[in-house]
């Protein structure tokens, strides 16, 4: 079984969303159903959408949970709902041990998606992380291990 990965911002510009969702849909295309896990901490943006897209091509969902409080930091009833219910969509749900949501859990959990993935998926503009375990952190730490890692973002397109 082929294992896809995802680290990526919680914040995607509308002019950058098309060429996102094309860029996953182009990483998934090509997998038999059932052949393919893909492995989310399913925080909102690229997490949640690269889950639902996967789910829908028919991979397996790994959900890798930082902490214990980590529903405490959605703040929109629509977000929450979303991760509870591609959680609960979840063949596999792997919980780490840090009680709280922090920038090292946070750490922890992309580097467990790095750690078990064969390729890593970043929905990233190319800047330096703007926290420890942000995805220009995920992105380098895939690098070093030598993990193929594809870059989604489109030229040109800032974040806030």
């Amino acid at each position: 079984m082929k294992r896809i990965g995802v680290t990526g911002h919680r914040s995607i510009p509308r002019a950058a969303r098309a060429h996102v969702l094309e860029g996953m849909r182009a990483a998934l295309r090509g997998h038999d159903e059932g052949s393919l896990e893909a492995l989310s901490s399913l925080a909102v943006g690229a997490d949640q959408i690269f889950a639902d897209l996967a789910l829908a091509h028919g991979a397996e969902l790994t959900a890798v949970i930082p902490s214990g409080d980590y529903e405490d930091g959605f703040d929109d009833a629509a977000d929450l709902a979303r991760y509870r219910m591609l959680k609960a969509r979840a063949v596999r749900e792997v919980r780490l041990g840090y009680p709280h949501s922090t920038d090292e859990a946070y750490y922890a959990a992309g580097t467990y998606i790095a750690d078990h993935c064969d390729r890593l998926l970043a929905v990233w503009d190319g800047l330096p992380a703007r926290g420890l375990g942000g995805t220009g952190d995920i992105v380098t730490y895939a690098r070093t291990l030598g993990r193929p890692v594809t870059v989604i973002w489109r030229d040109g397109v800032t974040r806030d």
